[in-house]
Parts: C-alpha cells; structure tokens; sequence
C-alpha cells in the first residue's frame, strides 16, 4: 500500500503533455495574402475568380480528358502514392495502441532437479567412497515438475505524453502523404496535358511542312523546266534543290517526335509504349484556352497548393517530435502482471482453486545517460526549425512559380497574336499574287513560293498556339489545380 501511495503522484502527472503545442504555421508572404492578386495578373483574359479543380476540360478536348482521367486511376505514381497513404495509416493505428495494456496468453511446463529435501515428487540418493578409510554419505535429489496455463500483462500509463505527441506526429505524417498524392495528381495531369499539346502541334507542324514539301518539288520541277528551256539558271534550281532538302531533313525528327510523345502518354496512363498508337494516328487540332482564364488569388494559392500543404504538415510532425524526446528525460512507469492456473500436475491447469496473480510496477529513469536526451530534444528542436525554414521557402517558390507562369502566359498571347497577323498577311500577299497569275504579271514559281512562305507563317502560328495552351496548363500546375480527395484510399 505504501508502494501505491509512493507512485500516485506519478500516476496523477498522466495526462500533461510535455513539447510545444503546434500553434500553426507562420505567416509567409502576408502582403500578398492582403493584396489578394497577383503581381503579373495583367493579361485581360485573367479573371480573379476561384480556379477550376479539372482544368483540362476547359480545354473543351474529349481525347485530353479522357487521356487525363486514365492517367489519374492508372498512373503507377498514383498508385504508389496511395500506398504511402496506407502505410501512414497502419503506423498510426499501431501509434494509437501504445497507450494500451498488452496482454500475452502463455502455457508454462517446467521440469527440475534440485538439490535439497522436501521438494517434488520424488528423491534419489547418490553415494561415494572416500580413499584411505573414509566414510561413504548420501545427497538427496528432488524431482520438481510445474504446469501452469495463463498469461502475462504489461501497461505504460503515458505519463508525460509522449505517445500522445508521437500519435500526433504520425498524424500529421499521414497528412503530409495526402497532400503528396494531391502534389502527385497535379503534376501528372500537367504532364499528361503536355505531352498531348506536344502530340498534336507535332503532327500538325507535320502535315503543314508535307504541304509546304509538295509545294517546292512543283516549284523545283517547273524551275527545272525553265533551265532546260533556257529560261532560268542553274543558281535558281540549286537555291530550291537546298529548300527542298531542308525540308525534308525537318521532317524527319518530326516523325520520331510523334512516336516520343505517344509513348510518354502510353506510360503516363499506365500502358507499354505503343499502346496508344492507333488510337492517337489521327491528327487534331492543338486545343485552346478558354476566353478567361480563373486563377484565385494568393491567399488560396498558399492555402491550397499540394506541396505548401505537405511542408506544413512535415512541419507539424517535427514540432510533435520535440514532444516526443522531451518525454525521455522524465521517469517512466511500466505495471506487469502475472496471472494463470497452475500446479506440480497437469491437472492443476483446470483447478479454479489454483489462480494465482501477481501485479508489479516498475519505475525508471535514466539518470545518468551523459546528455543524451537532452540532445535529442535540441537536435529535434533544430529539425524544427529547418521545416519551418523549408515550409517558408515552399510558399515563396510556389508564389514565384504562380507569377512567372502568369507573365508567360501573358507574353506568349500577344506573341500569337503577332503571329496570327503575319499569318493573315501571308494569305492576303498569297491571294493578291494569284489575281497577278490569272492577269499574266506574276509566275507560277514565284506564287509557289509566296504559298511555301504562307505557309512557314502557319507553322509559327500552330507552335505558337502550342505554346500558348502550354503556358495555360503552366498555370494551372503553378496554382496546383488538379488534385481530388483519393476514392481508393480508406480514410
């Protein structure tokens, strides 16, 4: 009794929670967050209002959502991340049980022979002859045979916190691997979309230089017609032999370009290269932006962006592990228990009448481990610190990200613009040239190659326009658009 009364005090400290309690992340970039725009919002088609979780259907592309939404159920990446999920989970669950009692089931038989007299069942006698006339003696053996069929138990009440704290840090560490699978869906739908804009600027870059290739073999054939007539030189039918090879070296990589990006979107779908070739054989426009383009503002950038959430929760798990470590520096109390039947025959086991129970507790406390301990809780502090350094620099780079992918697409819209009006300026140059060929002031060669420059200006404006879609798709990774709550990972 005067042993329970000694640890009660002990007992009666369950309940505080050494460490630091996490009072959140630090504010970063407030003057942002109080603006409520972006820096490089300017282009008119940016509107301050919340993005679009899909964004790629706004590109209004039945193949890209499809591609995108394979990739998100199939995706090797997703699958691995989700697996992470669970595996936080399960530590958590086994975090959860430290703080409860552990009991073991146990069947016990025991054989021995002891020195002695009284003990067991049976004795036996030993003797031995001295030399030189001595005496000859006995000593008694006792056979002892024990049977017992019960269990022992073990409790460590949490008397500092510390399991409170790790089961908080696990906690948190599930948090992070959510936020991580989030981080892993934004950026695989930004692949996907990109690879597939690729796809098909390539394959119209592709049937626009076979075009313009049609065109210089008829202006190179003519050219040729002329010099054998004495009309043209052998400079002019060189000048186009080298135009026509050009071409023909340009669309060579073309070709290999359009097998790459097929191949990256088979596997970003979880497929073997080559498995979507025939359903990607077909040449498609590269699909557009929307008129308006929403973006949010800084604050639900900071608030919402994957990879500022996983810092914030890798934050959190170290400000718990202090807690953890603090812990170790105060004394721990461990209760153990004995319980079972049992007897010096195997018909003890079934006999009520022999239970037997003992309870212990045992106090301890590691005195003297040369500051081993308290290193440890400056080495967690300082983890701590450098995760609240981390989570500080996610959000600058996460908001430097956001404007830069901003001022591109802003820049790369006026620049299709240009280019739109220098492929309209071409047309109009290559209809105006026709009307001289019907009135009989202009030559066919010279309308071929008015039509191979038209067409040059077409193919600008088809990469520009590919490069306009991928500077939106930039955006919508840099605002970290693109993640849903997992359906296949229990919660």
């Amino acid at each position: 009794m005067r042993q329970t009364f000694a640890l009660l005090p002990l007992i009666l400290a369950a309940g505080c929670t050494v460490g630091p309690d996490y009072k959140g992340p630090p504010a970063v970039a407030s003057d942002a967050a109080a603006r409520g725009t972006f820096v490089r919002a300017s282009d008119p088609a940016i509107r301050r209002a919340p993005g679009v979780a899909r964004w790629w259907e706004t590109l209004g592309d039945l193949t890209l959502t499809a591609l995108v939404d394979d990739a998100l159920a199939h995706s090797p990446t997703i699958d691995a991340a989700e697996a992470r999920i669970r595996a936080a989970q399960a530590q958590l669950r086994a975090q959860r049980t430290a703080a409860l009692p552990n009991v073991s089931a146990s069947a016990t038989y025991l054989h021995a022979q002891l020195p002695g007299t009284g003990i067991g069942g049976s004795t036996s006698q030993s003797g031995g002859s001295g030399q030189g006339g001595g005496s000859s003696g006995g000593d008694s053996l006792s056979t002892l045979d024990f049977f017992n069929l019960g269990g022992t138990a073990s409790w460590e009440p949490d008397l500092f916190g510390g399991t409170r704290r790790g089961v908080e840090q696990v906690r948190a560490a599930v948090g992070q691997r959510y936020a991580d699978l989030a981080d892993a869906q934004v950026s695989l739908s930004a692949q996907v979309a990109q690879a597939y804009v690729g796809l098909r600027d390539v394959q119209e870059r592709a049937r626009l230089n076979a075009r313009s290739t049609a065109l210089q073999r008829q202006a190179l054939a003519l050219t040729r017609q002329r010099f054998a007539a004495g009309t043209a030189s052998q400079l002019q039918v060189d000048r186009l032999e080298q135009q026509l090879q050009s071409t023909d070296a340009q669309n060579i990589p073309l070709a290999a370009q359009i097998d790459e990006y097929r191949d990256q979107l088979a596997v970003l779908t979880g497929r073997t290269p080559g498995a979507l070739d025939a359903a990607l054989a077909v040449p498609a426009p590269v699909p557009m932006p929307p008129r308006e383009v929403p973006i949010g503002d800084p604050a639900a950038l900071i608030a919402h962006r994957p990879d500022v959430r996983a810092a914030e929760r890798a934050l959190a798990a170290s400000n718990a592990q202090i807690g953890v470590n603090t812990a170790k520096l105060f004394p721990s109390l461990k209760f153990m228990g004995l319980f079972g039947l049992g007897g010096t025959s195997i018909g003890d086991v079934v006999d009520p009448g022999n239970f037997t129970a003992l309870l212990t507790p045992m106090l301890s406390w590691s005195i003297l481990d040369f500051g081993r301990a308290r290193a440890n809780v400056r080495q967690s502090e300082a983890q701590r610190d450098a995760a609240e350094a981390q989570y500080r620099q996610t959000v600058l780079e996460a908001l430097q990200d956001a404007e830069t992918s901003l001022s591109r697409f802003g820049n790369v819209r006026q620049q299709l613009g240009q280019l739109v009006q220098a492929e309209s300026t071409a047309t109009r140059a290559a209809r105006l040239n026709d009307q001289r060929v019907q009135a009989g002031t202009s030559t066919v060669i010279d309308q071929l190659d008015i039509e191979r420059q038209r067409l040059s200006a077409a193919i600008g404006v088809a990469q520009g326009k590919a490069q306009l879609t991928n500077s939106y798709i930039a955006v919508q990774k840099a605002l970290g658009l693109g993640w849903s709550e997992p359906a296949k990972v229990a919660q």
